[in-house]
């Protein structure tokens, strides 16, 4: 078992389950729970030495923020996607629990700063997750060939720019999946005229987090 640092609290998989389960639209498993609080738990000892996220408030990261990771991963239709690009995976929000509730997912997470690219490869490795890999560097300087079934993007800085990137990195179908504010919801998504929109989804418990997917190509 991974302990937090001295001062923060300890999940245990049945206190995520009683914060995140009735956020999500299908249930997930025991051991996907125990996974998260272990991922939660390494988490914030890492963040006591480096500023991996801003969220301090552990209870507002199973809430919110481990809650809407999950669910981006069941808008994904349940056939036709193998591969998902996590675009700036920062601490791993969304893609590693998208690794540990969709074990069928192959989850490349895709982050610039090498501190938090070690943090990810730690993570990945700690919890035994081999569903995914974790490439350190930007979008735009990926091989051009590398494409994804689905690309995963929460609100970055240059936010236009990475929404084309995101696009760029898409197989014919594709879906490209947003984690973003209400307010910022009508500007990217008319950023691509290209996409068909789902009807977003509004994170339970938040008046501006909102999920939205939409679909690329042929299908």
């Amino acid at each position: 078992m991974i302990t937090p640092p001295p001062g923060q609290p300890q999940f245990t998989p049945e206190a995520l389950r009683d914060l995140i389960g009735p956020n999500l639209i299908s249930s997930i498993s025991d051991s996907a729970y125990q996974r998260l609080a272990e991922y939660v738990a390494l988490l914030y000892r890492w963040n006591s030495r480096m500023n991996l996220t801003a969220v301090r408030d552990p209870q507002s990261l199973a809430t919110f923020h481990l809650a809407e990771s999950i669910r981006s991963a069941q808008i994904l239709p349940p056939q036709g996607i193998r591969t998902v690009l996590d675009f700036g995976s920062g601490a791993g929000l969304p893609g590693i629990p998208v690794a540990i509730t969709r074990p069928d997912l192959q989850i490349t997470l895709l982050e610039a700063q090498s501190k938090k690219a070690m943090f990810l490869r730690e993570a990945c490795r700690t919890l035994g997750l081999q569903n995914t890999a974790v490439l350190r560097g930007r979008a735009e300087s990926m091989d051009p060939t590398l494409t994804f079934d689905a690309v995963m993007l929460r609100a970055v800085e240059h936010m236009q720019q990475a929404l084309h990137h995101a696009r760029a990195r898409l197989n014919d179908p594709g879906w490209l999946i947003l984690l973003i504010s209400a307010a910022d919801l009508p500007k990217w998504k008319a950023e691509l005229q290209d996409v068909r929109w789902m009807v977003p989804v509004l994170v339970a418990g938040s008046s501006q987090r909102m999920i939205v997917g939409g679909q690329t190509g042929r299908g």
